[in-house]
């Protein structure tokens, strides 16, 4: 079967998504949507795992998690340019079979090496999937209120997502066994691929056909320092000299990979792209509401478990009202990008997670359980319309040839956005926390979402001075006299 790539049409059609649209959504959003759910369902799980497979302490259980984390992370940029180099759609099938295979080899492991081989695997996959879905969304819809309908359904399918693998990982493992957590992914995986060899064949549109080794030597090993000293600081300490090392190292790596693009006839990544506002700001933006939704998140579930005394499968359903908000959000969003521009919506994304996260500073030692769903609720729902928002305010203007990197960019400030953001308020609650009391624990929580709302609110603040020059002057106008901002 010949594979091709990108799913492009030369007119403009309705806004309404036809049956092939729906069927190409469905495909790329399942991908997607298990790349969040094979992060969120193991976490639930960590603990039976670490009983089932021995694990020796629970600084080794962690590698579970970490060894999918460091690869995605690293390799996105560079399966963002690969993508673009050998064809989007080939490379997004390759990397859902690495994807799927490695979760049954993860479902089936027998020790620790085992697992941690497999969850490296998987991080292949996902680094491979990433990027080129994205790509492929947005090459697949041209811009305009189909593109921001599909990036709004791809949305509210990711933080379902993860609010279905926090409330399933619960389920499977108090019902079940921990190794269904795997062998669901692996369905999901199957099925996904079969949609993804099937999609309509297309017109390739390829970039450079020379990867730059030195640029991806760089970034991607700098990356891996970065992840891996954030992944595991608060294990090993913030001062201790192996957290010191890799972030020192990821940070150097990063520095002498800018200049070095500079001098490279083809580089991994544009310098000319980086310069865009829109892909810059709008990246950090992304960061931003990652990072920080990543990490209120991580304390609302603390906040659940260790103040109001929740079972893991309990806290899971915690997030019910964030799941519900983010379908909600994806819904709105196209409409919302529509009738104010998407760097507006943006805007009013960060605001609304922002406010969200600084109303969870009053919650209470008991009960509390409406204010919670309340806070969680907007904090899903301002959490989405900023994805939306920045993704298309990201990938709009963008050549054909540009998308696979552009994915990867923003795929980057998704992983790496949640892995700062996580450890970044970890860190504030385990410097505030003066005792092992249930009210000093609520304490570093409540200093903890304070943290993250400021930072979320400096965010839209950002978007507000740094692109809303774009609003005027990149503008484009769409079918029926509408306008938007990209």
């Amino acid at each position: 079967m010949k594979i091709v790539d990108d799913i492009r049409r030369p007119v403009e059609k309705p806004d309404r998504l036809g049956l092939q649209d729906g069927l190409i959504l469905i495909t790329l959003c399942s991908a997607q949507a298990m790349v969040g759910l094979d992060f969120s369902i193991v976490t639930v799980a960590l603990p039976e795992i670490g009983r089932d497979l021995d694990f020796a302490t629970t600084s080794d259980l962690q590698w579970v998690m970490t060894a999918c984390v460091l690869p995605t992370a690293s390799l996105l940029l560079l399966f963002g340019r690969v993508a673009d180099m050998v064809g989007r759609r080939r490379l997004f099938v390759a990397g859902l079979a690495v994807l799927t295979v490695c979760c049954l080899l993860a479902g089936l492991a027998t020790a620790p090496w085992t697992l941690i081989a497999a969850r490296a695997g998987q991080g292949v996959g996902a680094a491979m999937v990433g990027p080129t879905a994205l790509a492929l969304l947005t090459s697949s819809f041209p811009e305009g209120p189909r593109r921001t309908r599909a990036l709004g359904v791809s949305g509210a399918l990711l933080s379902l997502g993860f609010v279905l693998g926090t409330i399933g990982g619960g389920l499977i493992t108090s019902g079940l066994n921990w190794r269904w957590t795997m062998l669901i992914l692996f369905a999901i995986g199957a099925v996904s691929l079969v949609g993804a060899v099937t999609l309509p064949p297309t017109a390739e549109d390829r970039g450079a056909s020379r990867l730059d080794v030195p640029g991806a030597v760089l970034i991607t090993m700098g990356l891996l320092a970065l992840v891996y000293g954030f992944s595991t600081g608060g294990a090993n300490g913030w001062t201790s000299a192996r957290t010191v090392t890799a972030l020192g190292v990821g940070a150097v790596l990063i520095a002498v990979f800018l200049p070095v693009e500079r001098r490279r006839r083809v580089p991994l990544i544009e310098p000319s792209l980086l310069k865009r506002r829109t892909v810059a700001w709008a990246g950090l933006t992304g960061f931003v509401t990652f990072g920080m939704c990543g990490g209120t998140t991580m304390l609302l579930s603390l906040y659940m478990q260790d103040v109001l005394a929740y079972s893991p499968l309990a806290a899971g359903f915690g997030f019910v009202a964030e799941g519900a908000a983010a379908i909600v959000a994806g819904v709105l969003a196209p409409r919302l990008i529509r009738k104010v521009g998407a760097v507006n919506a943006l805007i009013a994304g960060l605001v609304v997670q922002g406010t969200g996260t600084a109303a969870m500073v009053p919650l209470p030692l008991g009960g509390g359980l409406g204010l919670l769903l309340l806070t969680s609720g907007c904090l899903g729902f301002g959490h989405v319309i900023a994805v939306v928002s920045f993704i298309d305010t990201m990938t709009s203007g963008l050549r054909g040839d540009e998308q696979g990197v552009a994915g990867g960019l923003a795929q980057t400030a998704q992983f790496l956005g949640t892995t700062v953001g996580v450890a970044a308020l970890a860190a504030v609650i385990s410097t505030r926390t003066r005792g092992p009391a249930r009210s000093d624990v609520l304490d570093a929580l409540h200093d903890g979402m304070a943290v993250g709302a400021l930072i979320t609110f400096m965010g839209a603040l950002v978007a507000l001075v740094m692109l809303r020059g774009t609003a005027r002057t990149d503008r484009q106008a769409l079918p029926g006299g509408r306008r938007r901002s990209t």
